[in-house]
């Protein structure tokens, strides 16, 4: 008997693929044996979601109906490599499963999925250090040379394992694919799922004489120097992202990246906030109240600073861009200097009388 496969999924004729896949989903999700749903529902809806999932299987039940299967039975699988059959011609998609149920193959031990991977190579690992920076070479920048520890290419057998002129074959075991096959019995039958090959441990090659120098990894551990060039106007806390500047990466794999976190001395004189410097100078009485021209330590050197008559304690002076250069950004801080007018604690008497003498 002819079955219905749009009315099994809910869905019209006229479907888009999308549809199709989220109509899929939601049956599988209620109907999942693993969260105790219907196992022969959930074969029901497998089995109708391969059909009109593959746009050339559509076409013929469009014209055929379920009976263009008829002469495909028993051995067809129709997820192709991604799927897998019970050996009666339940065919499943690993593919939408593993990306519905999350990890789904790991429940039957494929290590991801029923399409299984040959080991490929591991990215290195990036890598983190503080690079302490004192004031001014935070605020003007440098190149600077540091000097660290880090898993590096082996220069001996240039990463790949074995030493130069050692023989290279295909793994005997996996015929050089780097994956085994095995047949494993679950709730929805027998299932064919594929691991990593434990002789070559994935590479798919053997050879017959290991690097003497990394004992086959790839890779040594050692001391190395670079040099970094630390950007005019970071500040404190800031990363630098070198690019493939971390660990070196197994057989060939790209290298990580390394990141610089930033931290910077405090100065005696100056307070960084963001791009604009702070200072505080110290007047006397006289000078706040009669003005006079002090000289101002600035990050570029001393500049003149006028100190109007009657200017009173705690008066803040901006001195226009001689901050820190923008470094995310366009242009320059200010330096903000504060005043502070100074008491004398011990006058003369004299000085006491003048005082009084003025009355102010």
């Amino acid at each position: 008997m002819s079955k219905d496969y749009y009315e099994i999924l809910g869905v019209s004729k006229s479907a888009s693929p999308d549809e199709i896949k989220a109509a899929f989903r939601k049956k599988a999700h209620e109907h999942h044996p693993d969260k105790g749903g219907n196992e022969e529902k959930f074969k029901e809806y497998n089995e109708a979601y391969q059909v009109l999932g593959n746009v050339e299987k559509r076409k013929q039940y469009d014209q055929f109906g379920s009976a263009f299967q008829s002469g495909q039975a028993g051995g067809t699988n129709y997820g192709g490599s991604s799927g897998f059959q019970n050996g009666g011609g339940f065919n499943m998609d690993f593919e939408d499963l593993s990306e519905m149920f999350g990890g789904f193959g790991d429940i039957f031990g494929f290590g991801g999925g029923s399409r299984g991977s040959s080991k490929r190579p591991a990215r290195g690992r990036d890598m983190e250090l503080s690079l302490n920076l004192d004031f001014k070479e935070a605020v003007f920048g440098l190149e600077k040379e540091i000097k660290f520890s880090k898993n590096i290419t082996c220069g001996h057998c240039h990463g790949q394992g074995y030493e130069p002129g050692a023989k290279v074959e295909n793994c005997s075991n996996c015929r050089g694919t780097g994956k085994i096959s095995r047949l494993q019995r679950t709730i929805l039958g027998n299932i064919q799922t594929q691991s990593v090959c434990p002789h070559c441990e994935g590479e798919g090659k053997t050879y017959s004489q290991k690097c003497g120098q990394c004992n086959g990894s790839g890779i040594n551990h050692e001391q190395v120097k670079i040099k970094v060039r630390i950007p005019a106007g970071i500040n404190n806390g800031e990363s630098i992202r070198l690019s493939g500047q971390g660990e070196a990466g197994q057989k060939g794999a790209p290298a990580g990246d390394l990141y610089l976190r930033i931290k910077i001395s405090a100065h005696s004189k100056f307070i960084r906030d963001a791009y604009d410097i702070r200072t505080e100078e110290s007047i006397s009485i006289k000078q706040a109240i009669i003005g006079d021209k002090i000289d101002i330590e600035t990050i570029n050197g001393l500049l003149k600073l006028k100190i109007p008559a009657g200017t009173q304690s705690g008066t803040i002076f901006k001195l226009k861009e001689k901050g820190i250069i923008k470094l995310h950004g366009h242009g320059v801080g200010d330096h903000y200097v504060k005043v502070i007018v100074k008491i004398p604690s011990n006058l003369s008497r004299k000085q006491k009388n003048l005082l009084e003498e003025l009355d102010i």
